[in-house]
């Protein structure tokens, strides 16, 4: 079984930046793609962030320039830095791991809270 571990996530200004990262732990192979989700109050869970084992991205129009998702694949670890915060980035993100040949586990979630 895999388990996800999120950690980066609190309080910050608006125009501050944080660091998440996501550590992906246990029976692991086949390690694929890596992605951050987020979802606000009353609102759907959406993509953010995706990487692939090969190092290709993809970002939401509404983080794009702003946000860099990268992996450290010997560590099996993801990591999503986030610059230029809005007070509308306020949310859980949340972690997502795709390994073996279908199988996807997903982190507990970190709050994200961008407030003056």
């Amino acid at each position: 079984q895999v388990q996800l571990t999120e950690s980066g996530g609190g309080l910050v200004q608006p125009g501050g930046s944080l660091r998440l990262s996501c550590a992906a732990s246990g029976r692991i192979f086949n390690a694929r793609a890596m992605g951050w989700y987020r979802q606000a109050p009353g609102k759907q869970r959406e993509a953010i962030a995706t990487i692939s084992s090969g190092g290709t991205t993809t970002y939401a129009d509404a983080v794009k320039g702003r946000f860099t998702i990268s992996r450290d694949s010997a560590k099996n670890t993801a990591y999503l830095q986030m610059y230029n915060l809005k007070p509308e980035d306020t949310a859980v993100y949340y972690c997502k791991f795709d390994y073996g040949f279908s199988l996807t586990t997903w982190g507990q979630g970190t709050q994200v809270t961008v407030s003056s």
